[in-house]
C-alpha cells in the first residue's frame, strides 16, 4: 500500500475507534439539566468560600486555622448529607506557625512607612527594632566569612535589585477560541538533557543543605532581621517559608518579603553611599514545640450499585501561604468541590460508584497531603536500596523500582482537581491518556454553550493529581481562564475573596459535578494509560 494510502487507512482507523467509543457513551442529559439548574440558580459556592476565606482566613499547613479549617469542612460536608466525614494524618510535617502583624518604616535618610510581611517559619522580633540597613547577598560559606563579624545589630538587604518593568498585558484574562485552539495541539518533546537534571539537583541540594548554616549564622552573629525583595511589581508581596518547621533546627532571624519598589529605594540610597535605618516589628510565633502530623479532610457519598466498592475522587488543597485569604489558591478549588458534592446531594444523586471529597494539606509543601494519600490507599514506589539514591528527593529519583499496589489500587475509577484560581472552567487535560479523550468529549458537549469545549492530551502539573497520575491512576485538572491569577493574586498578600468570579465559580461547580456524577454511573471504569517505567 502507498504511504498516503496507509496514513489516510490509519487515520479512518483511528477515528472510526474514537467515533465507536463516542456512539457507546451515554450521558444522563436529565440529570446534567437538574445539575445546572442547582448550581446555577441555588448556588452555596461564594458562601461556601466566603466562610472559609473571611471567617476562617489563610490556612499554612499545621497553623491553627489550617486545624479550624478541618474541623468547618467536616462540619459542613457531614451537614449536607455526606458520609463518613474524617481527617487523614499526612504524617509529620513540622510545627505549627502564624503571624498576626507585621510594619516597617524607614526614619533616615527620610521617614515613610514599608510594606512587609514575614516569610512563614520565621521568629518574630522582640518586639520593635530598630537597625542600619546594608546588603549581604549570603549565597555560599564563602559570603558567609566575608562578612563574618560585621552584622551585629544590622537589617539586611539579601536580594539584588531589579528594574521597574511596566505590564504590557492585561491583569486579568480569558483564552480567546485561538487560544484554546492552541491548547489542544501537541508539541513532540526534545530528547531529555540528563546534564540539566544533575545540575538542577546539585543546586537543589546545596540549597537545602546550606539553609541550617545560614539560619544558625545570622543567630551568632546578632543580625536583626532579614529582608528580601518581591518577585512582582506594583506592590503586590509574594510569600513563601523561610526558617525552619522542623522542631530541633535555627530557624535564623526575623525574615520579611518587602515591596519590590521600596527595595529599591533602599537600595538607591546605599548607591548614594547613605546610611538607611528602618524599624521593624514582626508578630509571629511557633504553635507547637514538638513536630506535629498534618491533616486532609475525607468525605464520601457512598455508592448504592452493583460498582459501590469502586471509587470516584474529586479533591483541591485546602492549604494555602499565609498572606491574604487564600482564596484563588485554592479556596476556589475547595469551594467548587464542595459544591460539586452539595449539589449532587440536593439534586437527589443515587451514584454506582462511590463518590469520595478529598480536601488536601500540605499542597504548596510538595503535594504532601494527597501524595501521602495516594501512598496509603493506592500504591507507592519503595524506597531505593542505593544510598545515592535514597539520599535525593522523590522527584529527582532516576530508579523507582515496581509499583507496590495499595488494596484500592484497582478500585479508583478517576480522580478530578481543581487549582488554578477562580476561572471558569474551558476543558480538560487528558495528561496523555489518550483512550480518554473521547469519553470526555461527549461528556463536555452539554457544557459548550457555557464555555468549557475542549480536551487536551497535554500534561499540566504542580498540584494534587499528578500524585494520582505518577503511579499510573487517571488523575485529570481542569483546564481554567487565568483571570488575574499569574498576574495579582497566586501566593500573595492579594489573594482575597475579591478576586473570586461568582459566575465562574457556578459554572465550575456544575462541570465538577457532572463528571464526578458520569464517571460514577458509567458501566466500565476510565481506560487507564500504561504506567511510565
Amino acid at each position: 500500500m502507498k504511504r498516503g494510502l496507509l496514513l489516510t487507512a490509519l487515520l479512518a482507523v483511528g477515528m472510526a475507534g474514537a467515533h465507536g467509543v463516542a456512539a457507546q457513551e451515554r450521558v444522563d442529559l436529565d440529570m446534567t439539566g437538574r445539575i445546572r439548574a442547582e448550581a446555577f440558580n441555588h448556588s452555596q459556592v461564594m458562601a461556601t468560600l466566603g466562610e472559609l476565606t473571611e471567617g476562617i482566613g489563610p490556612r499554612l499547613t499545621n497553623s491553627p486555622s489550617m486545624a479550624k479549617a478541618n474541623g468547618w469542612a467536616r462540619g459542613k460536608l457531614t451537614g449536607w448529607g455526606l458520609a463518613n466525614a474524617h481527617d487523614e494524618s499526612i504524617g509529620v510535617f513540622g510545627r505549627g506557625w502564624e503571624f498576626t502583624g507585621a510594619s516597617a518604616e524607614l526614619v533616615s535618610p527620610r521617614g515613610f512607612p514599608l510594606h512587609v510581611i514575614p516569610l512563614a517559619w520565621t521568629p518574630a522580633t522582640p518586639g520593635l527594632v530598630e537597625g542600619e540597613v546594608i546588603a549581604a547577598k549570603l549565597e555560599s560559606k564563602a559570603d558567609l566569612e566575608k562578612f563574618r563579624g560585621k552584622l551585629r545589630g544590622k537589617i539586611l538587604l539579601v536580594s539584588d535589585a531589579r528594574p521597574y518593568k511596566f505590564g504590557e498585558k492585561a491583569d486579568s484574562s480569558r483564552y480567546s477560541e485561538q487560544e484554546l485552539s492552541d491548547l489542544v495541539g501537541v508539541d513532540v518533546p526534545a530528547d531529555r538533557d540528563g546534564r540539566s537534571r544533575d545540575e538542577m539537583m546539585k543546586r537543589y541540594l546545596a540549597r537545602m543543605a546550606f539553609g541550617p548554616t545560614l539560619n544558625q549564622f545570622l543567630v551568632d552573629e546578632g543580625v536583626l532581621a532579614t529582608v528580601s525583595m518581591s518577585r512582582w511589581d506594583n506592590g503586590i508581596l509574594v510569600l513563601g517559608g523561610g526558617g525552619s518547621r522542623k522542631a530541633g533546627e535555627s530557624v535564623g532571624v526575623p525574615a520579611v518579603v518587602m515591596g519590590a519598589e521600596h527595595y529599591n529605594t533602599l537600595l538607591r540610597a546605599l548607591d548614594r553611599k547613605e546610611t538607611p535605618r528602618m524599624k521593624l516589628d514582626v508578630a509571629a510565633r511557633f504553635t507547637d514545640d514538638a513536630d506535629q502530623p498534618g491533616y486532609n479532610t475525607i468525605a464520601e457519598i457512598p455508592g448504592s450499585g452493583p460498582h459501590r466498592d469502586e471509587i470516584v475522587m474529586l479533591g483541591a488543597h485546602m492549604d494555602s501561604w499565609h498572606a491574604g485569604a487564600g482564596a484563588s489558591d485554592n479556596g476556589a478549588g475547595v469551594a467548587v468541590v464542595m459544591e460539586a458534592v452539595r449539589i449532587l446531594k440536593a439534586v437527589g444523586a443515587k451514584p454506582d460508584r462511590t463518590i469520595r471529597v478529598a480536601l488536601w494539606s500540605g499542597e504548596e509543601q510538595g503535594l504532601i497531603g494527597s501524595a501521602k494519600y495516594v501512598e496509603e490507599h493506592f500504591g507507592h514506589y519503595p524506597e531505593p536500596t542505593d544510598p545515592d539514591e535514597k539520599a535525593i528527593p522523590a522527584f529527582f529519583r532516576q530508579s523507582k523500582g515496581a509499583l507496590v499496589r495499595g488494596k484500592e489500587y484497582g478500585k479508583l475509577a478517576a480522580y478530578f482537581n481543581l487549582d488554578n484560581g477562580s476561572g471558569k472552567i474551558r476543558g480538560i487535560y487528558a495528561q496523555e491518556n489518550m483512550a480518554v479523550a473521547p469519553i470526555f468529549e461527549e461528556w463536555m458537549k452539554p457544557w459548550h454553550d457555557v464555555g468549557a469545549t475542549i480536551v487536551t492530551q497535554r500534561n499540566t502539573g504542580s498540584t494534587d493529581h499528578i500524585s494520582f497520575d505518577a503511579v499510573g491512576l487517571p488523575g485529570f485538572q481542569f483546564v481554567q481562564d487565568g483571570l488575574d491569577y499569574f498576574t495579582n493574586v497566586h501566593h500573595t498578600d492579594l489573594d482575597t475573596y475579591d478576586h473570586a468570579s461568582a459566575q465562574d465559580l457556578k459554572q465550575a461547580s456544575a462541570i465538577m459535578a457532572s463528571f464526578v456524577y458520569n464517571a460514577a454511573m458509567r458501566p466500565a471504569m476510565l481506560p487507564r494509560k500504561p504506567l511510565a517505567h
